[in-house]
């Protein structure tokens, strides 16, 4: 997969994905990261980007044609390139969102700056907009960095354990269970004994529950939509008549 950023401020981004996971992809060649200057696609002496908003107002807006310019530059005719502007009125991000993503071959990302991007470059640049929540950033670019680090552990390869991405919280609709790691109790607070029994079994079943009374505790939202077997959803009809994890462990 290839991923092409846009953006006013690369050195926002050049840092952060040459780390971790993003940078060991990119030197494997599992995924091709690069990182462009706005600046570099702007016409004239000054290279300006951005423009006073029509009708007045505060701030400065992105302007069309170096973005159109970009994205030109980066997509030759007829390729199969996704344009994404990052910015607050497009569709909300999610781990189906980056899933799909993950499937496309090139994703062109556009970092959206002061008081706004041109409207038109939603209508004739962008395929669509993505936001990442419903808080006001300074810039796309973190909103860049979400996406691309949300999509690129998706791909074959980058993470060490293939099976990984099917168990991270939001893969089946439900938070993660809980996990735990050495020492055995930590300001008087142990490990739960079903961890430290050995039986794989009894372990699944308490790493399944757990995910499920997490998502009923913090996330209860997300019970709507999730794929519940017939057993999480006995569970969950427990715990909205008041019944918790214990009352369905053995």
């Amino acid at each position: 997969m290839r991923i092409d950023i846009v953006t006013l401020f690369p050195g926002m981004l050049e840092a952060p994905l040459a780390g971790s996971i993003m940078g060991r992809a990119r030197v494997r060649g599992l995924v091709d990261i690069r990182v462009h200057d706005l600046r570099a696609h702007a016409a004239g002496r000054h290279r300006v980007t951005d423009e006073p908003p029509f009708g007045g107002g505060g701030g400065m807006i992105l302007k069309p044609e170096p973005l159109a310019a970009a994205v030109e530059a980066l997509k030759p005719e007829g390729a199969d390139a996704r344009v994404i502007l990052l910015g607050p009125a497009g569709r909300r991000f999610s781990q189906d969102v980056a899933r799909e993503l993950a499937r496309r071959s090139h994703l062109i990302l556009l970092c959206g700056r002061y008081e706004g991007v041109d409207e038109r470059v939603s209508g004739t640049v962008a395929h669509e907009e993505l936001s990442i929540g419903d808080y006001v950033l300074t810039g796309g670019e973190p909103a860049a960095l979400v996406v691309t680090d949300a999509v690129t552990r998706l791909l074959p390869g980058v993470l060490g354990d293939g099976e990984a991405p099917a168990r991270d919280s939001f893969a089946r609709g439900l938070l993660e269970h809980p996990q735990y790691t050495r020492p055995e109790v930590f300001r008087g607070v142990s490990v739960p004994a079903v961890l430290r029994s050995g039986d794989h079994a009894r372990i699944a079943r308490w790493r399944q529950l757990m995910s499920l009374w997490r998502t009923w505790e913090r996330r209860p939202d997300l019970l709507e939509t999730a794929d519940l077997t017939p057993e999480e959803q006995k569970w969950t009809d427990g715990f909205r008549q008041g019944r918790t994890p214990a009352d369905f462990l053995d």
